[in-house]
């Protein structure tokens, strides 16, 4: 059976019916809303973890600074996603929200598995409630906690998975190959921001500007996210 047919029979109306063929098809067009979304990178670094972003500046007149696509979830955790940004707000405000309340409860920083745990949890559950679009929007969390660095990523089913550098976004597949290729467990915070931004600059082609991306790395030495100068992603180009 075609897609169209699908639709014209209304299994595409809620995210909660199901097509003959087990398929949830808002589900799979929220998934599609992230191919399209800016790009992301990940990488889990010797020294910490980076996160790269293109920020996507559509006018030319929009200040690039305020512009903010890396979100500090806790001292130690940070998130930048792919898909559409308001969505990706309310999760992170989710998080801030879970952190805080970890560190009230228990002074302790939470573990960065929790987090992930968290928002899937409520991701999953618009996939299953009358009324409720999936949150079209995946997140890629990055943390240092006790027990060592992590990266996940998280999609609009609700699922998620840990890695050692990923991609999400525009040009995932294209970006995706070249950091298998270059990408080493041993690589430093530094070298991992010339493959990511050389891997987007790359992808953009004649629509590339170094005010287009944003960069954060937590840093494993004192579990801090630091967000990386216009200065240090120049650099990262030469």
């Amino acid at each position: 059976m075609q897609p169209m047919q699908h639709q014209a029979m209304g299994y595409d109306r809620a995210s909660t019916m199901f097509s003959p063929d087990g398929r949830l098809l808002q589900v799979e067009y929220a998934k599609k809303t992230v191919r399209l979304g800016n790009t992301a990178i990940g990488m889990v670094c010797k020294d910490g973890v980076l996160l790269v972003t293109d920020k996507r500046i559509a006018d030319k007149l929009v200040v690039a600074s305020s512009i903010e696509k890396i979100f500090q979830i806790d001292k130690h955790i940070m998130a930048t996603a792919a898909g559409i940004m308001a969505d990706a707000r309310v999760l992170v405000e989710r998080a801030q929200g879970k952190a805080q309340e970890n560190k009230l409860t228990y002074d302790n920083p939470i573990d960065t598995f929790v987090i992930v745990k968290d928002i899937c949890s409520l991701k999953q559950m618009c996939t299953q409630s009358g009324g409720l679009r999936p949150f079209g929007v995946a997140l890629l969390v990055a943390g240092v906690d006790e027990d060592g660095t992590k990266l996940y990523l998280t999609d609009p089913t609700g699922s998620y998975y840990q890695y050692q550098a990923t991609v999400i976004g525009e040009g995932e597949n294209d970006i995706a190959e070249k950091i298998h290729k270059e990408y080493k467990e041993s690589i430093s915070i530094q070298d991992g921001l010339k493959i990511a931004t050389k891997a987007i600059k790359e992808f953009l082609g004649e629509n590339f500007d170094v005010q287009r991306i944003d960069a954060a790395a937590v840093y494993s030495e004192d579990k801090t996210m630091k967000k990386l100068s216009i200065e240090d992603i120049e650099k990262s180009l030469k």
